[in-house]
């Protein structure tokens, strides 16, 4: 087994909701082998505070989470990034920067728990973490270290097609 950790970019519009819970539950269910980030294409600057919420109350991490755009990882110094998953439609179908090394794209596109209010809203945002959670724990059993990257891309879009997609404007970006 390899030693490298793998880095995985979870991108969103706003950065304070899908792509948050994204970075938390893969840096956690990750075990180090994984290194998860997020960021948006216009990012809100603040990360929604239900997403704080149900991530802490499930016993996710929180430290450190923030929103920030997603220039910081196409800029000199960025960590390398291994793997860019959109999980909304909107930054799907966005013309994203450059990212240096080529990483895998793909999508795994889910409904903005943001966008629910009132008393649904804590189940909305606790719906989409299993979402997420559901295909973290497929991405995380693929042979990682032993399949080649075409067949490692197609697998990761399919995962994006699990319970709970949403159709993107875009899914075929070629690596």
């Amino acid at each position: 087994m390899s030693n490298q950790v793998y880095n995985v970019l979870f991108l969103c519009t706003g950065n304070s909701a899908r792509s948050i819970l994204a970075e938390s539950a893969l840096n956690k269910l990750g075990e180090g082998r994984f290194r998860a980030y997020s960021a948006g294409s216009f990012p809100k600057g603040d990360v929604h505070p239900m997403t704080l919420e149900v991530l802490a109350s499930l016993g996710y991490p929180t430290e450190g989470l923030r929103s920030k755009s997603w220039s910081e990882f196409a800029a000199p110094g960025a960590p390398k990034i291994d793997l860019v998953i959109t999980v909304c439609d909107d930054a799907a179908g966005e013309t994203c920067p450059v990212w240096p090394g080529r990483p895998i794209t793909a999508h795994w596109g889910i409904e903005d728990p943001a966008k629910v209010g009132g008393d649904g809203q804590r189940d909305a945002f606790v719906r989409a973490l299993r979402y997420l959670l559901n295909r973290i724990a497929l991405f995380l059993a693929l042979p990682h270290d032993s399949i080649d990257r075409m067949a490692l891309a197609a697998k990761v879009r399919e995962i994006g097609q699990v319970e709970g997609a949403t159709h993107p404007k875009a899914n075929t970006d070629a690596d």
